[in-house]
């Protein structure tokens, strides 16, 4: 094998790893929205039918309650997914890094041929 087919097959799999790396960010992405619409769905208040105004109170406080619960669960989910998140976006990163680099050095070996 020569060199400019060691760089292409290099290449070749250098854009397997990014693709693999950029679907890893795209599915870390996708929890962590689905978490942030989880909290931002908790900030609906409880409805409540006609009922008698201490009753509606009640039941708003024992849902504020729960629902500050749900939060602060949430929230300590949404903190390990961004890490994951940033973790994915630095290795699609690097990976692109990679890629780039492996192009530039196979575009100069075409170059000298």
């Amino acid at each position: 094998m020569n060199r400019r087919s060691d760089l292409a097959r290099l290449q070749k799999l250098s854009q397997l790893i990014l693709d693999q790396r950029l679907a890893r960010l795209r599915e870390t992405a996708d929890l962590r929205d689905r978490t942030r619409m989880q909290i931002m769905s908790l900030d609906q208040s409880a409805k409540t039918a006609d009922l008698p105004t201490v009753t509606v109170n009640q039941v708003a406080l024992r849902y504020e309650l729960w629902a500050d619960a749900q939060r602060t669960e949430l929230n300590a989910v949404l903190a390990r997914q961004t890490v994951a998140w940033l973790d994915a976006r630095d290795r699609a990163l690097a990976a692109f890094g990679r890629l780039e680099a492996l192009r530039g050095l196979n575009r100069n070996a075409e170059g000298e041929s």
